[in-house]
């Protein structure tokens, strides 16, 4: 079997990247770990350990896919910065990328039928 090459790089998504992109997205600049973690759970029913959230985090960053900054310490004794995300628009490209290709595949499947 050859090896498998994609004509647009944005195409190579894991199911954990795209989980995680969503998050991001719908966050928007509330989007970090903790809250990443508990919206995937909640709303994939996809329970990721936190360490999985930053490293598929760190691996988005290198891609280019997200962004990151260190908020300022939360107002409370001891309080940490926060380290938020941001989907780049080439994030948001790799996200419509994987969606038309899964529905591309889907069409005329018993997964495309609406119940």
């Amino acid at each position: 079997m050859g090896k498998v090459q994609s004509s647009s790089p944005e195409l190579r998504l894991g199911e954990v990247e795209q989980l995680v992109l969503l998050a991001v997205l719908r966050l928007h600049d509330d989007a970090y770990a903790v809250p990443i973690r508990e919206l995937i759970e909640r709303e994939a029913e996809v329970n990721l350990s936190r360490g999985s959230i930053y490293i598929t985090l760190d691996r988005l960053e290198t891609k280019g896919l997200v962004e990151s900054w260190f908020s300022d310490p939360i107002a409370a004794q001891g309080g940490k910065a926060r380290r938020l995300f941001r989907l780049r628009p080439s994030g948001l490209a790799s996200l419509r990328a994987a969606k038309r290709a899964v529905d591309r595949l889907a069409a005329g499947t018993v997964v495309a039928r609406r119940a």
